[in-house]
């Protein structure tokens, strides 16, 4: 005989049995149902709450609504258990349609409810009404609980309100690793790397022991900062705690090596995963684009395609940005072929970006621009011309350059980039008078260029220069150093790139002598503060200019180092002289 429940008791009757062997299988599970109608156990609280929150785990979720509505007096445990289900499982929507049902029902929620809930805002970033549940949990009298700060700080977090998460955390008395991880990522994914890392090192000093989520966060803001230092030393903290190398901390681990120039490192730990998906193929293969090996970048897609998951259009990016910069137009005409014809995938903005830019960078301008000619208005997006400007600018077509640069004044007047290029292009072409014309369009639309920037990292701490900067506190010996240093390079065969090509796309103000740009001082800087041999590695804002690509190559000669510049469109690995980018940029 059932034993009569409430709350959370569960009857041990064949018809629950049937429900534990049922599990989340929605098939069985209606059956099941059928059963407890026919059985006349539709009555049990307890077997209906079972059925329901199966029903749930197994995404069925509106089958789960369908059972839920025709309970008519739904208890708090019914309610508590379909939430934290809904939450779990990926149903936000509907976690916030059965906290709005509960209420309705003035039944009070929990602790348990809250988190799960505000868990739920926190996918899908309902900031506004996160907010409101926030409000509710003080009226409440659940501020304190751990559970439930955390859970808000995360929604915080996600939801970009970057104030209100830490002024929480902050607050917190106790944090758990989930609160650390939550105001680590939430720094990470809004851009806010350094502020993400100095709450790291705040959680290593207070002796929290962080766990995989945080190590992914971490690697993440490394791979932004180009902070191949810490990177190198989150990696050891996981082999030192013997954590296992999942996909998500592998993945990382590849992707922060990458994008700090050391694809060997990358490649090393792709070959020793066991399980690979396809974010963790796509990076691999972006980190060979990005650090000039198209040709390997396109093997790789290769062995991907006959061994590997399926290809995404993130990877088709990945490949042909690689293409692009390695020069391989018959292999990147084939690869955005079999986007449509292989993998049914539409090309997007970026992947037109990609065969433009590869085009024009082979000299194709022709085609490049018969390209952009066929496609739609949408498809022929802003980006999508500039990447014809810069080919017009590189291979000198003016004529070309100007009806290019003119289209997107037209469509991008606010985008201070065109009027630079512009101006660029009357530059080169000698027409000083159309210069000053572009410069004076721009300053009445109280337009300016982007401020540059270059930073490096020595012994874990990172040094920020700019352009003429003279805000470091040895800056005396970092010009003096350097000003010997370019006098080696011209004796070594170094001469500035002539003056007309002083308008780079982002180059700093003219004003200043090339040699104060932010790349040579952080060069410089890390050149007097390193060892013999060390690799010099620095990370610049903007694309790098061609009398700083020139420079850059006599200094690894005369130094007898490696440098490697992470500009704003790829990697420069400068050695013995050489450029991996064969001067193909």
């Amino acid at each position: 005989m059932e034993a009569k429940v409430t709350g959370s008791s569960i009857p041990r009757s064949p018809v629950y049995r049937a429900l534990l062997r049922a599990g989340p299988s929605f098939r069985h599970l209606q059956q099941v149902h059928g059963h407890i109608v026919v059985s006349g156990s539709h009555r049990s609280r307890a077997l209906l709450t079972k059925l329901i929150t199966l029903a749930c785990e197994a995404g069925s979720i509106f089958y789960t609504r369908r059972l839920f509505l025709s309970v008519p007096n739904p208890d708090s445990f019914l309610f508590n258990s379909l939430i934290k289900a809904s939450s779990k499982f990926g149903f936000p929507q509907h976690t916030v349609f059965f906290y709005n049902r509960m209420l309705g029902f003035r039944i009070a929620p929990s602790s348990y409810t809250f988190t799960s809930v505000i868990k739920s805002c926190a996918d899908i970033s309902a900031l506004r009404l996160g907010r409101c549940v926030h409000s509710h949990v003080l009226v409440c009298g659940y501020g304190s609980d751990s559970f439930v700060q955390a859970a808000l700080v995360t929604l915080y977090s996600k939801s970009g309100d970057l104030g209100a998460a830490r002024k929480l955390f902050d607050k917190m008395p106790e944090r758990s690793v989930v609160a650390w991880n939550s105001m680590i990522s939430g720094y990470e994914q809004n851009g806010f790397s350094r502020e993400a890392i100095e709450v790291f090192n705040q959680m290593r000093e207070l002796g929290v022991e962080p766990d995989s989520t945080t190590f992914v966060s971490v690697l993440a803001a490394c791979s932004q900062l180009g902070a191949l230092g810490l990177g190198c030393s989150v990696h050891h903290d996981v082999i030192n705690n013997g954590l296992h190398v999942n996909v998500a901390l592998g993945t990382s681990l590849i992707i922060m090596y990458a994008r700090c120039g050391n694809v060997s490192k990358a490649r090393e730990v792709f070959d020793s995963m066991n399980e690979r998906n396809v974010i963790t193929w796509t990076g691999m293969i972006s980190g060979y684009a990005m650090n000039g090996y198209g040709i390997q970048a396109v093997e790789l897609f290769c062995q991907m395609r006959a061994h590997g998951p399926v290809p995404n259009t993130v990877t088709f990016v990945a490949v042909l940005a690689a293409c692009a910069h390695a020069g391989l137009v018959h292999e990147g005409w084939e690869t955005y072929a079999n986007m449509r014809q292989e993998f049914g995938l539409v090309p997007g903005v970026e992947h037109h970006v990609c065969m433009v830019d590869m085009l024009g960078r082979a000299g194709l301008l022709t085609e490049a621009y018969q390209l952009i000619k066929e496609l739609g208005p949408e498809e022929a997006a802003p980006a999508v011309w500039t990447a014809m400007l810069g080919a017009c600018k590189m291979h000198k077509n003016f004529d070309l350059g100007v009806i290019v640069a003119e289209h997107l004044l037209e469509v991008e007047p606010e985008n201070p980039g065109h009027y630079v290029m512009l101006s660029n292009i009357y530059a080169l072409a000698g027409r000083m008078d159309r210069v000053e014309m572009v410069r004076n369009m721009m300053m009445g639309r109280s337009l300016r260029k982007q401020v540059g920037y270059s930073t490096i990292d020595v012994n874990q701490k990172t040094y920020l220069f700019s352009m003429g900067d003279k805000s470091h506190p040895e800056t005396n010996e970092v010009y003096q150093y350097l000003d010997e240093l370019m006098s080696q390079c011209r004796e070594a065969g170094y001469a500035p790139v002539p003056e007309s090509v002083m308008h780079e796309v982002e180059e700093e103000e003219r004003e200043y002598a090339l040699r104060c740009h932010s790349e040579k001082l952080a060069i410089a800087f890390g050149l007097l503060k390193t060892k013999d041999g060390m690799a010099i590695r620095i990370v610049k804002n903007l694309r790098m200019c061609e009398d700083c690509h020139e420079a850059i190559k006599f200094m690894s000669v005369v130094t007898k180092r490696e440098i490697i510049v992470r500009d704003k469109l790829r990697f420069h690995h400068f050695k013995d002289g050489s450029c991996s980018c064969m001067d193909y940029w």
